[in-house]
């Protein structure tokens, strides 16, 4: 189990694939619309990547409980996480000082990911898939497949 998918929970959902390398592998915005269609859809994603064994969920509670549910099944590790708490690890006090700076700051280190990683530069990104982004890589830290944080990251 090789891979670490971070999930920020909502109808429209931000996913981000990491490896175990601890590089953005992938990243994406989902709108399921609708609890059922997202039911159908956590599994559908889940699915998709063979040698899942983290998934790292941040957000609606009622929603995680979806995606534990698939994960469970599949045998794969579930972390939930606060904002709070991965915002600790990677953002400064004055960049967690509101919640709009917060996503800004959040957004900016996501780029910053996404280059060091060589992942596909976007057309447009997505707060969620933003959020996702950072998410993933608090989860690769914590699981200890990144020592420290790369020069190239850090803010």
């Amino acid at each position: 189990m090789n891979s670490l998918l971070a999930v920020d929970l909502g109808l429209r959902t931000g996913l981000a694939l990491y490896g175990q390398s601890g590089r953005l592998l992938w990243y994406r915005s989902k709108n399921f619309g609708s609890k059922d269609r997202l039911r159908r859809g956590a599994s559908g994603v889940l699915g998709e990547i063979a040698d899942l064994g983290w998934l790292v969920l941040e957000g609606d509670r009622a929603l995680a409980e979806i995606w534990e549910r698939e994960a469970k099944g599949r045998n794969v590790s579930v972390r939930r996480v606060s904002a709070e708490e991965w915002r600790s690890k990677l953002l400064s006090p004055r960049e967690q000082s509101s919640g709009p700076k917060a996503k800004q700051s959040a957004d900016e280190m996501a780029r910053k990911i996404i280059e060091w990683s060589g992942a596909p530069r976007p057309t447009s990104l997505r707060h969620d898939a933003a959020e996702a982004i950072v998410i993933g890589f608090w989860g690769v830290l914590h699981a200890g497949w990144l020592k420290r944080i790369p020069s190239e990251v850090r803010r």
